[in-house]
């Protein structure tokens, strides 16, 4: 047998495809030449590792497509080619390399369509006896006012097959979705609108695993800190849960357990949840790499893309963890790699605000950021001030707090506002907020909006008289007073929190930095 493998990268790095695929793609390498592979790498970024010199045996810069990629094949004639490690790119290659009769390591392209294909994928779920939120696939405009309808407002909607979140938005009524099936996509036959009930207010969870086509490997269980609706790759998230209870969790990793053999899955996989009023919602399921393998990996110390490789290859789990697997009875909520886990590992994401002056800083759907961060402590508190200061958004410890949200997140803003004045900040706010956290004893100043006479709250905020900016979205869309808020914060480098739970999480960080102060450890020192 030929011992050569082939692994496809992600093609170039851009806003919507991480940089950590190429993480996975050097893992695999690696992984491959200890197991006497040689291992031939095509990818075509310049500023990644997995194009230096020496990190694989050969390396292709070229393009992730069809013709380029079978010239390659032709040239090396591999024993197999790994397309789980490089993300969407390299995915999409599977079913065209195996009508060629060319051998995929890992999970089989049919396993693949499943886990692609909406419908599909919903039949699964059907028959698994697991929850998805109501959907439905448009494939004209008229299709999908009436699945909208029916579904109800809010909806996710967005193209099939989209990279990174890419046109993905959050519509609330029909005006909203008429704008943008008119403006943002065209929807027909061949690219039909995929339609979800989108689950407000609900907390979503992230799960990285391995599979050998028989035992599952649970990397992490991630609670995102955002709430759902925000890109996975664009919120924060926390290794172990924080809010929980350990019952979800458990039946979380069960499902994943049930998804991982039903799909055959032979490597990685990453499932996304939601949780609401205490029901399990699978979001979607993905057998390839994650963005979060990189992060999960260094949190639990297990170099879950290189043990997949090996997999891939065909060994067991068992043989290569056998720990994980001769262990008795561990703590309910968590398999062996969290077992003991004491402490908190939170990612966070860098975005490019700075080099984009017209782009609203708002998250959402379609994912925007550049990069990520870890902060790790035996604090939650400490590990998310850890995390920001990371991102170069140190949290303040004093000063004027502005707060304006939505009607909705009015009642759970109390309690946030209460701990920063208990703290020894000043709030701000514009009059509707003003009222609200008047009328529930709150001490607070009222500011002008950006229409109403100066100074106003952009004003105060270039003085540098804030020092903390929270302002979640109403829904609508147009350019308006938050927008310039937002804006304003993110030019005078200020921390600013566009959702509830991101805002819970920054005070938390200041609590606990204000009564514990901070210490610093490297990350080998937690393996010891």
């Amino acid at each position: 047998m030929n011992k050569k493998v082939i692994i496809l990268g992600s093609g170039p790095n851009r806003i919507g495809q991480g940089v950590e695929f190429d993480y996975a793609c050097v893992h695999c390498v690696w992984a491959m030449r200890e197991e006497g592979y040689e291992a031939i790498m095509v990818n075509c970024n310049p500023e990644t590792v997995s194009t230096d010199y020496d990190t694989s045996d050969r390396l292709y810069f070229e393009p992730i497509v069809l013709e380029d990629v079978l010239n390659i094949i032709e040239k090396e004639s591999p024993c197999g080619v790994v397309v789980q490690f490089g993300g969407q790119t390299p995915l999409k290659l599977a079913k065209p390399l195996e009508n060629l009769n060319i051998p995929i390591l890992g999970t089989q392209p049919e396993s693949i369509d499943i886990a692609e294909d909406r419908e599909r994928f919903r039949d699964l779920i059907i028959q698994l006896g697991l929850k998805q939120p109501e959907s439905g696939i448009a494939k004209s405009k008229q299709e999908a006012f009436e699945i909208a309808k029916q579904v109800g407002y809010p909806v996710l909607v967005r193209p099939s097959y989209v990279l990174g979140g890419r046109a993905m938005r959050l519509v609330y009524d029909e005006n909203e979705l008429a704008s943008y099936v008119e403006e943002a996509v065209s929807v027909s036959e061949d690219k039909p609108l995929l339609i979800d009930r989108f689950l407000d207010g609900s907390v979503e969870l992230d799960v990285d695993c391995v599979s050998d086509g028989e035992d599952v490997l649970i990397g992490a269980v991630m609670e995102h800190i955002e709430e759902a609706g925000i890109h996975s790759g664009d919120s924060a998230t926390c290794i172990p849960h924080y809010s929980l209870p350990d019952d979800i969790v458990i039946e979380v990793k069960n499902q994943t357990k049930k998804l991982a053999r039903a799909l055959n899955t032979v490597g990685l996989m990453n499932v996304q949840y939601a949780i609401k009023d205490g029901e399990i919602y699978v979001i979607e399921a993905n057998p390839r790499a994650s963005r979060t393998v990189p992060f999960v990996s260094k949190a639990i110390g297990y170099p879950l893309a290189k043990i997949a490789s090996k997999v891939m290859l065909g060994k067991k789990l068992r043989e290569l963890v056998p720990e994980v697997f001769q262990i008795k009875n561990p703590h309910p909520a968590s398999d062996f790699l969290e077992r003991g886990f004491d402490r908190f590992a939170i990612k966070e994401v860098v975005f490019p605000w700075n080099r984009f002056p017209e782009v609203d800083p708002l998250l959402g759907p379609e994912m925007k950021s550049t990069g990520e961060v870890m902060g790790i402590d035996k604090d939650f508190g400490l590990a998310f001030y850890k995390a920001q200061a990371a991102t170069g958004s140190k949290l303040p410890l004093e000063g004027n707090v502005f707060i304006s949200v939505a009607d909705k997140d009015k009642p759970y803003i109390v309690d946030i506002a209460k701990d920063l004045v208990n703290m020894g900040f000043k709030i701000f706010a514009t009059s509707g907020t003003y009222k609200f956290l008047k009328e529930n004893g709150i001490e607070v100043t009222i500011v002008n909006k950006l229409s109403e006479e100066r100074p106003n709250i952009v004003d105060r905020i270039r003085n540098g008289e804030i020092v903390m900016v929270i302002n979640t979205p109403s829904g609508k869309r147009e350019r308006s007073d938050a927008y310039y808020i937002r804006r304003a914060a993110v030019t005078n480098k200020i921390p600013y929190y566009t959702t509830v739970r991101g805002a819970w999480a920054a005070v938390q960080g200041i609590k606990s930095f204000k009564e514990k102060g901070l210490d610093v450890y490297a990350l080998q020192d937690l393996r010891r």
